[in-house]
C-alpha cells in the first residue's frame, strides 16, 4: 500500500527530527560536563534542558502517532485531542489502539475482551504512562513555565516538595533510560495501531526491552557511570600527550 502522508503529519515529523537532533547535542554537552567534572557548573542547567527536550518530544511523538496515516479516524483523533492533559491523551492513545487491534467499541477492556495476553500488555504499557511517562510531562511543564528550581503549585503561592525532588534528583543516566521508555512505548503504540502484523511480531521486544530500561532506572548506579565518562576522557587526554 502506497503511502501518503497529510501535511501535518510530516509537520509533526519535522519537529520530531529536530527536537532529537537537539536532544542529542544536549547530552553530548552534558556528557562532556560530567567527563571534566563540571568546570563551569553548567551541568545542573544542561540537564534542565535535556529534561525539558524529553518532555517535548513525548508530546511530539504523540501528535505524529495520532496522526499516522494508516492509524487513527478523525473522530478518534478528535477523541484523544479532547483529553484535558497530555498523560490522558496518552492513556485514551492506548486504549483506543486497542480498541482498533480487537474490534473492541464499548466492552471493558480487560481478560474477556483482550485476552489475557493483550490484557496484560495493555497494563504493562500504562503503567508506564502513570510512572516514568507522567513524570517526564510533570516536570516538562514545570520547566517550560521556568521553574528550573523551584516548581510551584498551580496557584504559585507554595512550592510543591514532590516536584522539587523530581527535578533536582535527575542524573544525565536516568533521564536518558526515561527517553528510551518513552521511545519503547510509543513504538509498541505505534505498531498495535498502524501494523497489527509487526505488533505481534514485535511486542515481546518492546516489552523486554521497557522491563530492562526500567530495570536499569533502578539499579544502576550513576556514580559508575560518571566514572566511566571521567576515566575515558582522563585516557582520551594522556593518549594524546604520548602521541604528541
Amino acid at each position: 500500500m502506497s503511502r501518503n502522508p497529510s501535511k501535518i503529519y510530516m509537520q509533526h515529523v519535522a519537529n520530531l527530527r529536530e527536537i532529537e537532533l537537539a536532544i542529542r547535542h544536549t547530552s553530548r554537552l552534558a556528557r562532556a560536563e560530567i567527563a571534566s567534572k563540571d568546570p563551569q557548573q553548567s551541568l545542573r542547567s544542561l540537564l534542565r534542558l535535556y529534561s525539558f527536550l524529553v518532555g517535548a518530544w513525548a508530546e511530539t511523538r504523540l501528535r505524529k502517532l495520532v496522526h499516522e496515516e494508516f492509524g487513527f479516524s478523525d473522530f478518534e483523533r478528535e477523541t484523544i485531542q479532547k483529553k484535558s492533559s497530555q498523560l490522558e491523551q496518552w492513556q485514551e492513545t492506548v486504549d483506543l489502539a486497542f480498541r482498533k487491534h480487537h474490534s473492541v467499541k464499548k466492552a471493558p477492556l480487560d481478560e474477556r475482551s483482550l485476552g489475557v495476553a493483550h490484557a496484560a500488555r495493555r497494563a504493562a504499557l500504562q503503567d508506564v504512562l502513570l510512572n516514568e511517562l507522567r513524570i517526564l510531562i510533570e516536570i516538562r511543564n514545570k520547566l517550560a513555565h521556568g521553574q528550573w528550581v523551584y516548581p510551584f503549585n498551580n496557584e504559585g503561592t507554595a512550592v510543591e516538595s514532590d516536584k522539587y525532588l523530581l527535578i533536582n534528583q535527575e542524573n544525565l543516566q536516568s533521564l536518558q533510560f526515561k527517553f528510551a521508555l518513552a521511545g519503547h512505548l510509543a513504538d509498541a503504540v505505534h505498531d498495535l495501531v498502524v501494523s497489527p502484523q509487526t505488533f505481534e511480531r514485535d511486542f515481546e521486544d518492546h516489552f523486554r526491552k521497557l522491563f530492562q530500561v526500567r530495570t536499569n532506572l533502578v539499579t544502576k548506579d550513576y556514580r559508575k557511570y560518571e566514572a566511566g565518562l571521567v576515566s575515558s576522557r582522563e585516557k582520551a587526554r594522556a593518549a594524546r600527550k604520548s602521541s604528541s
